[in-house]
């Protein structure tokens, strides 16, 4: 019964210690891929306007979809190579912040597309919000810096929802992805580099 209670505080104690660790396991280069997507997403979307709703998802999804892989493929490489038992609970800790938000997006435009969809032109600006939720939530884990980041998703969110309320379409601008996921990603792959790689080389 000891050995049982001494090895449960002994697994409590890695992970406060995690939490107190910065996570290496987001990479600027692929944080700033995640930009380019939207952006180029933006700049075909606005000579080439989708002609439906469901299209307009559908190219957005798979942009999501590229960029996610990308971004979760490094970090399992990088858990996989790492001799450290410590960064693997870190990058599990970092995970468990973040897919709340992710799960939260993927139901509320479910919701929106089938029971709401003339007010569809929101969704930028939620999906940003929701985004910058999941920012601030991790934060503790993640470099200094980050609460800017989270600030910017959270600022532009609202901003897109602004000034389209004053003529609200049925399809979002292109613009407004561009605005909050290109700048936003490019800014976070700034502070990633600052922060982590600038230096060490990682």
């Amino acid at each position: 019964m000891e050995l049982n209670e001494a090895l449960s505080q002994i697994s409590e104690i890695r992970r406060q210690m995690a939490r107190g660790e910065v996570f290496r396991g987001y990479r600027s280069a692929t944080t700033a891929f995640s930009g380019c997507v939207a952006v180029a997403v933006c700049v075909i979307q606005w000579h080439w306007p989708p002609q439906s709703l469901n299209l307009y998802l559908e190219v957005w999804l798979a942009a999501a979809s590229v960029s996610l892989a990308v971004v979760a493929t490094e970090m399992i490489i990088r858990c996989y190579k790492s001799e450290s038992s410590l960064q693997r609970e870190m990058t599990q800790i970092a995970v468990e912040q973040f897919v709340p938000c992710l799960v939260a997006g993927g139901l509320l435009t479910y919701v929106m597309l089938h029971y709401a969809w003339t007010s569809f032109w929101m969704m930028p600006g939620l999906w940003a919000l929701l985004f910058a939720m999941g920012i601030f939530s991790s934060r503790r884990v993640l470099p200094k810096g980050t609460g800017a980041v989270g600030a910017w998703y959270l600022l532009s969110g609202l901003l897109c929802i602004v000034i389209q309320s004053s003529q609200p379409a049925v399809l979002p601008f292109p613009w407004e992805m561009a605005l909050c996921f290109g700048v936003g990603q490019f800014l976070a792959a700034f502070v990633l580099y600052w922060n982590l790689e600038r230096r060490h080389g990682e």
